[in-house]
């Protein structure tokens, strides 16, 4: 318990998922930088940082992340901020002898048509869906460079690939949110407007499989505690292992945050990936596995966003 534990992006999604499983298990030895305090796109500032600090952990949960609109608008950013973050934190964390480093990317990664559930082994074998290519690239670059130096060096770099994710601490943006988040805003929003009906994105048949953020990390700490890279492999996926589709999910979200209006879908928007459900029977075999329902989550996050209303939006 007296691991001095470095988590990037400490206070987004993950990283404060991650804080409070740590915590929870007795963790006391943190260092938590805001973005101002640390730039983690500068690498003269990492470095210096990691000269300084001596982590014997890291969690590398910092990214820049967002929906189909977002990755179709900005993929300079989501390519070149991802791989810059990414570059920095590992070689720094391999030069200042971290002991154990855990990167966590997206289910992304996985080709847009691979068969289902997606295997580990399915990386890289057909072409990626085109939305989120430029996150998609920087997140196998994560996994590839993690894998290098665990060759090369001898490294005990583990590689984390979660499901759609959600909870505490979510981005609630009206155009650059993740699905869960943008909806529970906009059926919030349509109630307190009393609007009759609420349009998503889509045809609502496309199959999600989504994960609260605090069920991610106790898989992380798990890994971090229980296992090294040689039993992982090169990466692993962390997901529910249950999918439901758009529309499923669009009404249980409705039911959550009490919206009695119609809810209708926008066609001439894109869907994205048909079906994207993750393959979590070698993290299952491990003797992991995840443990907080989609209804019970969404509840979770809905008090969240009403809790933080005027600073969410």
């Amino acid at each position: 318990m007296n691991k001095k534990i470095f988590i990037a992006g400490y206070k987004g999604l993950v990283g404060s998922a991650l804080v409070r499983e740590l915590q929870k298990k007795g963790y006391k030895n943190f260092i938590l930088k805001t973005r101002e305090e640390l730039d983690l796109m500068n690498s003269e500032q990492v470095f210096r940082f990691f000269e300084e600090e001596k982590p014997d952990w890291v969690f590398l949960a910092a990214a820049k992340v967002g929906g189909i609109y977002a990755n179709n608008t900005y993929p300079v950013d989501f390519l070149l901020d991802n791989l810059k973050i990414q570059n920095n934190i590992i070689e720094a964390s391999y030069k200042n002898n971290v002991e154990k480093l855990l990167f966590l990317g997206s289910s992304c990664i996985y080709p847009k048509l691979a068969p289902q559930p997606l295997k580990e082994e399915y990386l890289l074998t057909s072409a990626l869906e085109p939305t989120n290519e430029p996150y998609a690239l920087a997140k196998i670059t994560g996994i590839k460079l993690c894998s290098a130096f665990n060759k090369q060096y001898g490294t005990n770099y583990i590689s984390a690939m979660p499901c759609n994710l959600y909870g505490i601490n979510d981005n609630y943006h009206a155009e650059n949110a993740h699905v869960i988040p943008m909806l529970l805003r906009r059926f919030h929003e349509a109630k307190e407007k009393n609007l009759e009906k609420v349009t998503v994105w889509g045809t609502g048949t496309p199959m999600r499989e989504f994960m609260c953020s605090d069920d991610l990390a106790e898989a992380c700490v798990y890994l971090m505690e229980n296992k090294n890279a040689k039993e992982i492999g090169e990466f692993i996926n962390i997901g529910a292992g249950i999918d439901v589709t758009i529309r499923e999910l669009a009404e249980l979200i409705k039911e959550t945050v009490g919206f009695e209006g119609k809810l209708e879908f926008d066609t001439t928007k894109p869907d994205g990936t048909p079906k994207k459900l993750l393959d979590v029977s070698r993290l299952n075999a491990l003797g992991w596995k995840s443990k907080i329902s989609l209804k019970e989550g969404l509840k979770i996050s809905y008090e969240d966003f009403l809790n933080n209303l005027c600073v969410r939006l």
